[in-house]
């Protein structure tokens, strides 16, 4: 592997790839450290480590909402905006249309989530904005002060805010594509991924000094082997793969025999990513974010519901992690169909010719393709399941409370570590090079 590094920086263009994503990645990690005025930071930071989905946030952010940097939002809504175009493409006929019209068609649906990624990030700003100004700081006062859109005095601070917030995330959005042109790897990707190494060395400094450490050494050691069999086990799923064999007819054009050949359909084990897990996660954490805006009212009733809902639906509690399961799990069904219909497989196969040996083609062959990914999706997304509520059974194994990376963290720094090794295994091996995938 060394040597394949070695070899990667030995050509001129592939270095220039490798030092260009280093640089963006440089200027990224400088923009998430420029917050915005009138913020707590170490309060802030407190009440993020028990939020879950503030958690994910700032692990999307690259640790810039924790900061509240103009970089807070980091690439989430623009994720989201992408999220939303994939399922109303199948729904919407005009994006059907353009989902069809190839390149050009697939740019002017990239345009239109860039247009959505605008409101989202607006509204999402607010939302954390108002949340964090009505959360107490452990020195007294709000953890963001002076933040009111409805108040003339405040009006354009905060006006400010909300602006700076969202082209913190567009320029968080181009920098992704410039690394996706000029660099390597997905530059959306590698954005969080590089956020989530960068807080990295805290969560090691916090495990290393945390007490539950020291008073449960072998809980804690335990803790990391669960947490290395699960780093294997996302990469043996997310290249787990079943092959259907698909036998393309022979042609005859111009004198010329065409086709006979043998081919696969790749169906994966794990076709949603991580999709499902952030589906569940703020579902899952809704009901938890309306308890803490209903703890500051002033009625005692819906303080004290609150305060009932909090505690039934906490991340430690065994119902939260059967429900958080069970919707990681319909999810990853959901989004791999959608998935799979949007991919329009049988129509395909049947417009090249080509076909399923023992499958008719047409309404069969989608009818076989459906059952297959039915019961090897069974094994991915139990696996997901389980990925998503393993803090809270290695919690109750070991002791050990404080995790190194969540699931969803997991996923995304393994996902983008095969991707960009593969990226450059192809590189190395046009220019007949051994690469890192041996």
């Amino acid at each position: 592997m060394l040597q394949a590094v070695v070899n990667a920086f030995r050509i001129p263009d592939l270095r220039r790839k490798i030092l260009f994503t280093l640089a963006m990645l440089v200027i990224f990690r400088f923009v998430a450290s420029i917050p915005v005025p009138g913020v707590d930071r170490e309060g802030l930071q407190e009440f993020i480590r028990g939020n879950q989905l503030l958690g994910v946030l700032n692990a999307f952010s690259g640790s810039g909402l924790q900061n509240f940097s103009v970089a807070a939002l980091g690439v989430y809504p623009y994720i989201t905006a992408s999220i939303i175009m994939q399922l109303m493409t199948p729904i919407v006929p005009r994006l059907t249309e353009l989902s069809n019209e190839g390149q050009q068609g697939r740019n002017r649906i990239n345009q239109y989530t860039h247009w959505l990624t605008v409101p989202l990030a607006l509204l999402q700003g607010y939302g954390q904005a108002v949340l964090f100004s009505q959360q107490q700081s452990p020195g007294g006062g709000a953890l963001l002060e002076g933040f009111d859109l409805f108040n003339g005095d405040t009006f354009l601070p905060t006006l400010a805010i909300l602006m700076s917030m969202t082209a913190g995330t567009m320029l968080l959005v181009w920098i992704g594509e410039l690394i996706t042109e000029n660099g390597i790897g997905n530059g959306i990707s590698i954005l969080i991924f590089g956020g989530i190494v960068a807080s990295l060395p805290g969560s090691l400094g916090d495990l290393a000094t945390g007490s539950s450490v020291g008073q449960n050494v072998i809980g804690t050691a335990i803790f990391v082997l669960i947490g290395l069999l699960t780093i294997v086990g996302i990469v043996l799923i997310n290249e787990g793969q079943r092959r259907i064999p698909v036998h393309h007819a022979k042609r005859v054009r111009a004198g010329r025999q065409y086709g006979g050949n043998t081919t696969f359909i790749p169906l994966k084990v794990n076709s949603a990513g991580m999709i499902p897990l952030i589906f569940a996660v703020s579902i899952m954490v809704f009901p938890g974010l309306i308890a803490q805006f209903l703890a500051t009212s002033d009625r005692e009733w819906l303080r004290n519901f609150a305060g009932d809902l909090t505690q039934f639906l906490g991340p430690t509690t065994l119902q939260y992690n059967i429900i958080y399961f069970l919707m990681v799990v319909g999810f990853t069904y959901f989004y791999t169909m959608v998935i799979f219909q949007q991919q329009k497989i049988p129509e395909n196969l049947q417009r090249q010719g080509a076909f399923i040996p023992g499958v008719r083609p047409g309404k069969n062959t989608a009818t076989y393709l459906t059952r297959v990914l039915n019961r090897i999706t069974l094994v991915g997304a139990l696996f997901l399941g389980l990925v998503a509520i393993l803090p809270f059974i290695a919690s109750r194994i070991t002791g050990v409370n404080t995790l190194l990376l969540s699931a969803t963290s997991l996923l995304i720094v393994v996902g983008v570590a095969i991707d960009t090794m593969r990226q450059l295994e192809a590189q190395l091996m046009m220019r007949n090079y051994e690469g890192f995938i041996r």
